[in-house]
């Protein structure tokens, strides 16, 4: 008999991910829906309650027995009222009341954060940052996003936005942002910064792999793309990877600087190209960061893939839970 599980859901642009989690991190059962965000929040919330519901079965457990459920969202997360304040996944969204939605529809005492905050956590307590004390996680993916784990506990700052590296301006006069502003970590090393740094060389003729790989469609040419060509040695790729990991180095160089952390943990699609992405990143950290903060430092990706965000909430819902006994 399972001791002590909670049910927890990442709210991602097109899917629902739901997991029951035992204590020590096993997954129990798992859902995994449509998120169907383009059809509002009342859908979506629908969708929320249904995955978790079916993790819960899938686990062959009743609702009775877990003791608390987690959601995890991408966006401004309110956490004191439970409130998603928006979300750029979730079209729509304009402080949802999504954890007294859940309280309600589950009957369980429930707890909301954002996404790449709860990664972080997961990333520490069961992925690549375990037996770390401070941690910074940073997810490459459309968007760039981040987590602090600072003395060993999730650091989410006054008003629970700390850790948005994805907006450190790493150029003054750079490519404007989705957040408004210019030269944004975001705006130049995610996932459609390289698409669009790729699509503009091959537009006035430069040759490469990827036009290949596109079928000429360059409308199509992304980040997977990108990495797919750099990993065959396609020079054009390898220099659009290289210019998105040299400003990712700059970045990582500022919160090496700020939180002096053991070790920086890249997850989010973008991040399996690995090495690729990670060397260049490493050594323009290297060289931007002061050598005693820097000394020492890991910089590696994550192990937990899309389950870090699950795996985290579950660690940051059963603390809550141990703390209030």
């Amino acid at each position: 008999m399972v001791k002590s599980a909670v049910v927890v859901a990442d709210i991602g642009g097109t899917k629902v991910m739901a997991a029951v989690v035992a204590e020590d991190g096993t997954v129990l059962g798992q859902a995994t829906l449509p998120t169907e965000a383009e059809k509002g929040p009342e859908v979506v919330i629908g969708r929320v309650i249904k995955g978790l519901n079916l993790a819960i079965k899938e686990a062959g457990l009743g609702v009775a027995d877990v003791v608390g459920a987690g959601i995890a969202c991408a966006g401004l997360v309110d956490v004191e009222k439970g409130i998603v304040v928006t979300s750029p996944n979730l079209p729509g969204w304009d402080r949802v009341p999504l954890q007294e939605r859940v309280e309600a529809a589950l009957g369980l005492n429930t707890l909301l954060a954002n996404d790449a905050n709860a990664a972080a956590l997961g990333e520490h307590r069961f992925g690549a940052g375990q037996g770390s004390n401070h941690l910074v996680f940073i997810t490459v993916s459309t968007g760039i996003g981040g987590g602090l784990v600072l003395g060993g506990r999730l650091y989410t700052g006054a008003l629970g936005t700390a850790g948005e590296v994805g907006h450190i301006t790493v150029e003054a006069d750079g490519p404007r942002c989705t957040c408004g502003q210019q030269g944004c970590l975001e705006a130049l090393a995610s996932g459609p910064a390289m698409a669009r740094e790729a699509r503009s060389r091959l537009e006035v003729g430069e040759a490469g792999m990827l036009l290949e790989l596109s079928g000429g469609h360059l409308d199509t040419v992304t980040a997977e793309l990108i990495g797919k060509a750099a990993g065959k040695g396609d020079s054009l790729a390898l220099e659009v990877v290289e210019r998105a990991a040299t400003y990712l180095g700059i970045g990582l160089g500022s919160m090496v600087n700020l939180f002096n952390p053991q070790v920086i943990v890249v997850g989010g699609g973008v991040s399996r190209m690995g090495e690729i992405l990670l060397a260049p990143a490493r050594a323009t950290m290297l060289s931007r960061a002061f050598p005693s903060a820097v000394q020492g430092v890991r910089l590696v990706q994550g192990s937990l893939g899309e389950m870090a965000g699950a795996l985290g909430m579950a660690s940051y819902l059963m603390e809550g839970i141990h703390e209030s006994r």
